[in-house]
């Protein structure tokens, strides 16, 4: 069973469960943990593309002249920001998970 979906905003598996955690076997509950802990390490080099994004359309920016090319440019980079607002809440989703994990 895949209790993953892919983001295609966030270009990560995003948990999909159809249970509440207690719900789930203690296999089950590893297994899930486990391919979220794969998951979640490559967040931050999801991070790291959109922040070079950022950088390049905020180079384009520093040299655009049409207003309405600026204003979109303006939206994409507080489009990308606002994914890697949404990627560093998903990470530090794992710690809430691996403190239940111990209880």
């Amino acid at each position: 069973m895949n209790y993953f979906v892919l983001n295609e905003r966030l270009g990560i598996e995003l948990p999909a469960l159809e249970r509440e955690w207690e719900g789930y076997s203690e296999t089950e509950r590893a297994n899930i943990v486990e391919q979220w802990e794969l998951i979640r390490g490559s967040i931050p080099d999801r991070i790291f593309g959109f922040e070079k994004l950022i950088n390049h359309k905020q180079s384009l920016l520093y040299e655009e002249e049409n207003f309405e090319r600026s204003c979109a440019l303006n939206s994409d980079i507080a489009e990308l920001a606002s994914r890697i607002n949404d990627l560093h809440i998903w990470y530090r989703l794992n710690q809430e998970i691996g403190v239940r994990r111990h209880d």
